[in-house]
Order: structure tokens, then C-alpha cells, then sequence
């Protein structure tokens, strides 16, 4: 099983041509961050990626984690590659150089993080927790705990885990039964339990970080009672220093599908009288300071299905390049190689399709991000933009991860239900993403009910026309064939089904709540196909000055592929849309 190899090529061409057609370098902020630099970052992140990551990922997931006595021994390598991972600074990458970060702009860190993903993904999940604790801190405006633990988490001297879901809890925050009781110095005492807690206990560190959510005794019910609080392992003095061991225990970890690498935990806070926590911000405020860091880790989980989807690919390339079997139905040659099958081209050019489209829709993404710290006038529509795009792409790109898993594996045929090729472990990590971080229902009503109805179509409407700018620039090129009727169409469903949602009252609450999920795939396809279409303009207008034609050229029938395979969907998830409680207001659950 070959290493993960850095797609490099793709990665310069999306950044440099689609995610901001202006360039970044070419906006004053950004100036110092020209292609060379760029280049120079990637380069050294694939090496990484390539020879120390990848190498650990097969053999971590089949060693797993071990757990003893309340303790968690990670893989065997892991703790060599957490610390070059933090030694080479690619921990703080985005995160402030007065800090111990790099203060590079999100759009350089987005595709270095995807490269993590694809090479080892169980290793690199603590890397989007410390970033969304680092904003946290940040946001919060405490000159004490940002003096005290976040160069400590920049720099990855210790870790950080977010300690939100309970049992019986699930997604359900406000059900939280965490207790946080405050005590004379200022601290308070935090006793309950927590599950599904991301590297909640490990090796790599001298300390772990927890952010947990409680309750104090007198909050008001509901989410609205929830407040954030810092629990650190070891206690942590006034100078910084680790203290005594705090009364924070793993009490198991978790034997799953995948991940294995990764650990786990079942976390108790409190057997011995109380943990010792320090409140972050304000009480009652919890929920909206944990939100920085779970739109943090929902667009790195949208990245995982990016960089699986990547990782099949290459696999199912090189597979299907070396597998002979049958005859070639057009030229009648037999034992050809497999790629030579129609079908098996369609799938393989369905996985590059998915993830070019995915990538460059999470770069655009993250320039956004860096847009509205630099562009104030402009600032408010970037953040419109990222909060109508987090619940698409967490849950369409997840969800087409699981799909492209499944195509690598068809490609390989029964050699991929075989653990040894490596691919089954795809599908195994892969299958968690579209759960954790908020499941694909809970997204696509984040999606209808807070975003589109939430602004009544401020940020969608401004997404639309942004998607009919780029349609006109598509359709004016000579290239632009019968497929330019379906893009119509993609704009005529994606307004027509936007003002069905907005239109809806109590009485339609129903079939928007059926229909939920089938609008948010509708517009993941509609936001891919927006980003082929960018895709295949930036190729046409560098053929006009390169040599490089036929990797033009292919991005250019890819993205037309795109429109054939993909963009019709749309039609007919816009029918289920609009009449998606049929059957279901009628059918009654056995028991």
C-alpha cells in the first residue's frame, strides 16, 4: 500500500486561480504570502505528511490505543510525530505569532490541514480542537487564562479536548447535568460525567485541557444556563507551572469502527469531591463560546471528506492502473488494464469530480474567514458566507466521504473488502464523520431554520448571485456546451426552492423538517457545481498561457462531468423538497 502523496498541483491551481480570483497576494494584507511562500509551506507539509504520517496510519489503526488503570498509550510512533508535528510549528500554523504560532492566513492553513487528514486522520484530530480553543481564549478577553494556557496549547506543549456530550445527553447540550459550583477564591467545582471525548486522555502530553460544559446551581434551564469552564488535568498555578493531579479521571475508552488511533475516553470529573475548573468569559455564556470552537471542528470534519475521498482516489488510481482484467469493449484488446473500462473511469473521475469540488469549496471557505479580519466594509457578508457554508459542508462533504470510501472499494472490487489493501480503513474512519460534530439532520436544520430563515435569505440570496456571476463568466467561454441548460436550471431550483423555505409557516414546519436534509444536499451540489464552473474558467484562462494543456484540459472535462453526473440531482431533490412530509405524515411506527 503506497504512502499518501500532497495532490500539490491541485492544491496551488484552486488556491491560486479559484478560491479568490484576484490572488491573494495580490491584496495589500496578504502581500507577503506570494506563491513562492506558499509553495515553500507545502512542500514541507507534504514531506511531513508523506514520510512521517502516512507510514503511522495503517499500523496505528491496527494497534489502536491502549487503555490501563486510567491511563492511554497511544500507537506505537505516535508520540515521536506529535513532537516534530509541534517542533515544526504546523500545530499553531493559523494561530498568533505572539503566541507561538505562525500567523499564517486560514487559506494557506486549510490545505495543509486536508494534507494531515488524508495521511494519518486518527493522529491529527487534536489539531482542530487546539485551534478552536486558542479562538476561544482569544474571544473571551481573559488576560489570566490566556497568560496561563494558550502558548502552553499553541505550541502543543500541552493538549486540549472538548468535553461537551453526556449520557442519555447526545446532541441535546441544554440537557447538560454537569454541576459547576463556585467557591470562595473564584474556581469552582465541576462533578458529572462526560463520553466520546476526543484524545480526553493520551501520552503526548505533560497536560490535557478540558473545556467543559456545566451547569451552575442557579442557571436558567435549557442551553441558555450552560457555562464553559477550563479543567486541566494537573492543576495549574498563578506562574503556569503543573501542579498536583487534578480530580479528572478517563474511566474507559471506546473500542470502534474506526479511529483507532485515536482515542476515545469516558471522562468523570469529580470522584473525590470536585474537580477543580476556572470559568471561561462569563456564566450562562457557555454554549455560544463553545460554538467558536465547534464551527472550528465542523469545517475540519467537512475537510475529512476531503482527504478521504483524496486518499481513495489515489489509491483506486494506482490499483486500477496495475489490475488487468478483461476486454477492452471498444478496441476488443483483452487483459487490459481495468482503468480501461468505462464504468471504472466513471468512477474514478466521480472521486477527482467530488473532491476537486469539496477542496475548493473549503478554500473558499477559509479565504472568507481571512477576508473579514482584513476587509471591514465588507466583513459582515464574508461571515454571512461562513455561517450559511458550515452546515453544508460539514454534512455534504462528510456524507460524500462515506460515498467515495465506498466507491474506492468498488474499484478494488472484493480486493477492497480484504483489511490488507488498507481501503476498508477508509470506509471505517470515514463512516463517524457524519455524526460527530453535529449529525447531517442536525446540520440541515441548522441549515433551513437559523441560516436561511434566521436572515430570510440575506446570506443564500448573496450566495445566488455570486453563483450567476460565475455562470455568466462560464457560459461566455467557447467551451460551454449543452450542459449550460442544466446550470440554468440549477439556478432556477435553487431560488425556487429558497423562497419554499422562506415561505413556510407553522404549518409547513413539517415537511421542512422531513425535507431538511434533502435541501442541504441540494445545495452542496449546487455550491460544488459553482465551484466547477469557477474551476473550469480559471483552466481555460491559463491555457491562454501555459503549456500545460492537458492537466488544463482535464480540469476543464471534469468540471463538465461534473454537470453531467452530479448537477442534475438537484431537479429532484428539489421535488422532494417541497413535498417531503408525504407518507411520512401518514405512516405509523409499529410497535
Amino acid at each position: 500500500m503506497a504512502n499518501y502523496v500532497a495532490p500539490l498541483k491541485d492544491m496551488t491551481f484552486l488556491l491560486n486561480h479559484v478560491a479568490d480570483s484576484r490572488g491573494f497576494h495580490q491584496i495589500e494584507h496578504f502581500a507577503d504570502f506570494d506563491p513562492a511562500l506558499v509553495s515553500a509551506v507545502f512542500d514541507e507539509a507534504a514531506k511531513f505528511a508523506g514520510q512521517v504520517l502516512s507510514p503511522l496510519n495503517q499500523p496505528g489503526d491496527i494497534e489502536g490505543c491502549h487503555f490501563n488503570e486510567g491511563k492511554v498509550k497511544t500507537p506505537a510512533g505516535w508520540n515521536d510525530a506529535y513532537r516534530q508535528f509541534c517542533d515544526n510549528g504546523w500545530l499553531g500554523l493559523a494561530l498568533p505569532e505572539a503566541y507561538g504560532g505562525q500567523s499564517l492566513p486560514r487559506f494557506i492553513a486549510a490545505a495543509v490541514h486536508e494534507m494531515w487528514l488524508s495521511a494519518n486522520l486518527s493522529f491529527v484530530m487534536f489539531q482542530a480542537l487546539t485551534q478552536g480553543a486558542a479562538e476561544i481564549l482569544l474571544a473571551a478577553e481573559d488576560d489570566r487564562l490566556k497568560q496561563r494556557y494558550l502558548e502552553k496549547l499553541v505550541t502543543g506543549e500541552w493538549a486540549t479536548c472538548m468535553s461537551l456530550t453526556e449520557p442519555g445527553a447526545g446532541s441535546d447540550l441544554g440537557n447538560t447535568r454537569t454541576r459547576a459550583v463556585r467557591q470562595d477564591d473564584g474556581t469552582y467545582l465541576i462533578t458529572g460525567q462526560k463520553i466520546y471525548i476526543t484524545y480526553g486522555e493520551h501520552d503526548l502530553t505533560e497536560n490535557i485541557v478540558h473545556l467543559v460544559l456545566a451547569k451552575t446551581p442557579d442557571s436558567p434551564p435549557g442551553g441558555k444556563g450552560v457555562s464553559l469552564f477550563i479543567v486541566p488535568k494537573y492543576k495549574v498555578d498563578e506562574s503556569g507551572q503543573c501542579g498536583e493531579l487534578n480530580d479528572v479521571r478517563c474511566v474507559s475508552i471506546e473500542h470502534k469502527t474506526g479511529l483507532h488511533g485515536s482515542p476515545t475516553c469516558s471522562i468523570s470529573y469529580g470522584d473525590e469531591g470536585g474537580a477543580i475548573g476556572e470559568l471561561v468569559g462569563e456564566e450562562n455564556r457557555g454554549l455560544e463560546y463553545m460554538f467558536i470552537l465547534m464551527n472550528e471542528a465542523r469545517l475540519s470534519t467537512g475537510q475529512q471528506g476531503v482527504a478521504i475521498g483524496e486518499m481513495g482516489y489515489q489509491r483506486a488510481l494506482e490499483y486500477s492502473l496495475e489490475r488487468t482484467q478483461g476486454r477492452d469493449a471498444l478496441t476488443g484488446d483483452t487483459d487490459v488494464q481495468i482503468v480501461r473500462h468505462p464504468d471504472v473511469k466513471r468512477m474514478l473521475m466521480g472521486l477527482r469530480a467530488q473532491v476537486t469540488a469539496l477542496r475548493a469549496l473549503s478554500y473558499q471557505i477559509a479565504s472568507r474567514l481571512d477576508l473579514a479580519e482584513v476587509e471591514s466594509e465588507d466583513r459582515a457578508a464574508h461571515l454571512r458566507f461562513v455561517a450559511l457554508m458550515t452546515p453544508i459542508f460539514k454534512a455534504f462533504s462528510t456524507e460524500s466521504g462515506n460515498l467515495m470510501a465506498g466507491t474506492t472499494i468498488q474499484i478494488f472490487g472484493g480486493m477492497g473488502f480484504v483489511e490488507e489493501t488498507g481501503v476498508a480503513q477508509l470506509m471505517r474512519d470515514i463512516r463517524v464523520t457524519t455524526i460527530y460534530e453535529g449529525t447531517t439532520g442536525i446540520q440541515a436544520n441548522d441549515l433551513v431554520f437559523r441560516k436561511v430563515q434566521g436572515d430570510q435569505g440575506e446570506a443564500l440570496n448573496e450566495l445566488i448571485a455570486d453563483i450567476e456571476s460565475d455562470f455568466a463568466s462560464y457560459t461566455a467561454l467557447e467551451i460551454a456546451g449543452s450542459e449550460t441548460e442544466m446550470l440554468l436550471q440549477l439556478i432556477a431550483v435553487l431560488k425556487e426552492s429558497t423562497q419554499f423555505i422562506l415561505q413556510q409557516g407553522k404549518e409547513g414546519r413539517e415537511t421542512q423538517l422531513c425535507g431538511a436534509v434533502n435541501f442541504l444536499e441540494l445545495m452542496g451540489i449546487a455550491c460544488c457545481s459553482w465551484m466547477m464552473m469557477r474551476t473550469a474558467v480559471a483552466a481555460y484562462e491559463q491555457k491562454q498561457q501555459s503549456t500545460d494543456t492537458i492537466y488544463l484540459n482535464n480540469l476543464i472535462a471534469l468540471s463538465r462531468f461534473y454537470f453531467a453526473h452530479f448537477t442534475p440531482k438537484v431537479l429532484a431533490l428539489h421535488q422532494t423538497v417541497i413535498s417531503a412530509a408525504t407518507g411520512i405524515q401518514d405512516y405509523q411506527i409499529e410497535q
